[in-house]
C-alpha cells in the first residue's frame, strides 16, 4: 500500500452524511463567490479527509464542483464589468497547455493525485506568497502592465499543478494579480473566476472520461454550493475594496496552510504504511525460513 491509499484510509472520517456534504459545499462555495479561491484548495482535502473519497475521486469531483460554482459566479462579475480580458487571455495561453501536461502526467504516472510533498510545498508557497499582500514594500502593481509577456510563462506551472492535483494552483494566479497588477480586488476575483472556469471545464471533461467523479457526493455538495456561491457573490459587492483584498489574502493563506496540513498528514500516514508493510514482509520471510 502506497502513501495515496494510506492517506485516504487512515486519515478521514468515513461515511460523512449528506448534511455534512451540504455544509462543506456551502462554506467552500461562499469562499469561491467572495474571493475566487477555494475550489480545489479546500474541496480536495475535505473530500479525502472528511467524506472519505479516494484521492482520484476527490480531484475529479473537485474539478467539476469548482467548474459549476464558477459558472454560476462568473455572470455576477461579467455584468459588473469586473473581468480584465487581456490578462485573462495571457494567463490562459500558459495555463491551458500546462493543464494538459499536468493531466497527461497524472495518467502517465498512473497516480490518483500529486505527491504529498508537492502538495506541502505548494501550500507553503501559497501561504508565503499570499502574505505579500500585507507587505507593501514588496508589492509592484505595475509589474503585469510592464511585463505582460511573462504572464503566460508564470501561468504555465499554475496550469501543470492544477492538472496534477486540482489543489491551490488557481489561488497563485489570484495572488499574482492582486499584488503585481493594477487591477482592483473585484477585477482580480472576477478574472480569476473566469480563468478557473476555463481550467475546470477542461479538467472536468478529462476526469469524466477517466470515471473519477463521484456523482452522489457531487450532487450533495452542489445542494449547498449553489446558494453558497450566490451568497458569496452578493456579499462581495458590498465589501469595500481594501477589505475584499484582505479577505482574498486571508483565504489564500488559510488554503495554503490547509494544503500543508493535508499533504503532511498523507505523507506521515504513507510512511507508517510503508514501514508496516516492511515489518510484515520481514516477519513473513522469517516464518518461511
Amino acid at each position: 500500500m502506497g502513501w495515496k491509499e494510506a492517506g485516504v484510509r487512515h486519515s478521514h472520517f468515513l461515511e460523512a452524511g449528506g448534511k455534512m456534504n451540504f455544509i462543506i459545499g456551502f462554506l467552500i462555495a461562499a469562499a469561491v463567490g467572495l474571493t475566487g479561491i477555494g475550489g480545489g484548495s479546500f474541496t480536495v482535502p475535505a473530500l479525502m479527509l472528511i467524506v472519505g473519497l479516494t484521492a482520484g475521486e476527490a480531484v475529479g469531483t473537485a474539478f467539476l464542483f469548482a467548474g459549476v460554482l464558477r459558472l454560476i459566479a462568473a455572470p455576477f462579475y461579467l455584468f459588473g464589468k469586473q473581468i480584465h480580458s487581456r490578462y485573462l487571455w495571457l494567463l490562459l495561453q500558459g495555463a491551458v497547455p500546462g493543464l494538459l501536461v499536468g493531466i497527461w502526467g497524472l495518467r502517465w504516472l498512473n497516480r490518483d493525485a500529486g505527491n504529498p510533498l508537492v502538495i506541502v510545498l505548494l501550500g507553503i508557497l501559497l501561504a508565503a506568497s499570499s502574505s505579500v499582500t500585507f507587505i507593501r514594500r514588496v508589492q509592484n502593481p505595475s509589474f503585469a502592465g510592464k511585463n505582460h509577456r511573462w504572464l503566460p510563462w508564470l501561468a504555465l506551472p499554475i496550469g501543470v499543478e492544477s492538472g496534477f492535483s486540482s489543489a491551490g494552483a488557481g489561488a497563485l494566479g489570484t495572488v499574482l494579480l492582486l499584488n503585481y497588477s493594477e487591477m482592483t480586488p473585484g477585477q482580480v476575483v472576477g478574472t480569476d473566476l473566469l480563468f478557473g472556469l476555463v481550467l475546470a471545464v477542461i479538467g472536468s471533461a478529462f476526469h469524466w472520461t477517466f470515471g473519477s467523479i463521484n456523482s452522489p457526493v457531487l450532487l450533495e455538495l452542489l445542494t449547498g454550493g449553489v446558494p453558497g456561491v450566490v451568497a458569496g457573490c452578493l456579499l462581495a459587492r458590498k465589501v469595500p475594496a481594501n477589505k475584499l483584498k484582505t479577505a482574498v489574502a486571508m483565504v489564500a493563506i488559510f488554503a495554503g496552510l490547509q494544503l500543508v496540513w493535508s499533504g503532511g498528514r498523507a505523507f506521515v500516514a504513507g510512511r507508517h504504511a510503508t514501514n508496516a508493510a516492511k515489518i510484515t514482509a520481514q516477519a513473513g520471510g522469517g516464518h518461511a525460513r
